[in-house]
């Protein structure tokens, strides 16, 4: 059921978004794009006769009440947004939320307390969700970046609503994930970056096949070239998983998608900032020495690669971005994404590294779409179905 068919008024529409926003030291929330990726779920709702009463989590309390982690700043953001007044209520279960719950009227707002204040959230408890359930006449889950999660408030508490569905947010991410996943248009990229091959395992094996090129990038790069006999240095790798590695490679060419593994890299004596350079070929790195960029030549054939390409997805950082001396392959490749895309190619970006350094380098509004959730992304990409989702799908 989508959220445009639903008669919501005089409704309340219980609403699990993802407000797990990060805040500095000084407890000011530092991005709220995930605040503001909720409001066209909550404004819809608003605008046709509802009641809005939301539920979300912040960082890992694990169960305890934090201070720190309260989501009344969030709350107050939220007003800041939508110019409008916003009732928070320090729980979300418990007499007092009833009682202002069953208060509330069309065109209102309700934010409760984290979630994972209650250990039963994470725990997927049932008697957890169906307390939830009883705050609203409708389900609407619009927080993707929880969705792979099989918690009370996103994959048990639907089964207590004859009315539910995804948000608008949600919407797009699905849609949006399945641009890259099913019928899109060729050739298409995986650009895949990042420290570890482990973690992304599961998505490289599943594009293998869909995809026509897998760009490699990161330090997950190193174990890769280890696997077809390079010197990699000091550089990082996953010893154990050599072999997987080595066995991508043979189903890649097997599968027809080419992987492109770094010509050179941007090596460094040291994990530093200050630590000496210098440019060296990926597969002879010098002991003493290890890569934490990608090089000129790797540069170059990437871009070519990238602004060749009609589909675009990219999920990882191409070296330690974060220092200034191994940004260059991070920066080019989000230029080279970027100018196809500005050419009429589709881009979808998903992963903190990756939207932060868009981020970083002025360039989130030159990209096709990016995704709000990490996690969730990355396990919708390696074929799994997600239990937020299942839960609207399935029932």
């Amino acid at each position: 059921m989508e959220i445009q068919s639903i008669d919501f008024k005089n409704k309340r529409a219980l609403i699990r978004v993802d407000f797990n926003v990060p805040f500095n030291d000084k407890q000011d929330i530092t991005d709220d794009t995930r605040i503001k990726a909720a409001l066209p779920s909550i404004k819809y709702v608003l605008d046709n006769g509802g009641a809005v009463i939301l539920m979300s989590h912040l960082g890992r309390p694990k169960g305890k009440r934090s201070a720190k982690l309260s989501l009344e700043k969030v709350a107050v953001r939220l007003s800041t947004l939508l110019d409008k007044e916003i009732k928070f209520i320090d729980n979300c279960i418990g007499p007092e939320v009833e009682k202002e719950v069953k208060k509330i009227k069309s065109g209102e707002i309700i934010v409760l307390e984290n979630l994972r204040f209650y250990k039963e959230e994470t725990l997927g408890d049932d008697a957890f969700a169906k307390t939830l359930s009883q705050h609203g006449d409708v389900y609407i889950n619009d927080a993707y970046g929880t969705a792979h999660r099989a918690h009370a408030s996103t994959a048990i508490v639907a089964k207590y609503f004859k009315e539910k569905c995804f948000g608008l947010l949600m919407q797009k991410e699905i849609e949006n994930i399945q641009k890259v996943v099913k019928g899109s248009a060729k050739p298409i990229v995986a650009i895949i970056g990042g420290a570890k091959v482990s973690s992304k395992l599961g998505v490289i094996k599943n594009l293998i096949g869909k995809v026509d090129y897998i760009v490699v990038g990161g330090g997950m790069a190193f174990t890769f070239l280890k696997s077809i006999g390079g010197k990699i240095g000091d550089s990082l790798v996953e010893k154990d998983i050599i072999h997987i590695a080595r066995g991508i490679l043979k189903k890649s060419r097997e599968k027809n998608t080419q992987i492109l593994l770094p010509h050179d890299v941007m090596a460094a004596d040291a994990f530093s900032a200050e630590a000496n350079t210098k440019v060296c070929e990926a597969r002879e790195i010098e002991k003493g020495w290890m890569g934490l960029d990608i090089g000129p030549q790797s540069i170059a054939k990437y871009t070519k690669c990238i602004e060749n390409s009609k589909t675009i997805l990219w999920n990882g950082p191409m070296g330690v971005f974060e220092l200034d001396p191994f940004s260059k392959g991070t920066i080019e490749i989000a230029k080279a994404v970027s100018s196809a895309t500005q050419k009429g190619a589709y881009s979808l970006v998903g992963g903190g590294d990756s939207v932060a350094a868009l981020k970083k380098f002025k360039l989130e509004q030159s990209v096709s779409y990016i995704s709000t959730g990490g996690g969730a992304m990355l396990e919708s990409l390696e074929g799994k179905i997600l239990p937020g989702v299942a839960a609207i799908v399935n029932s």
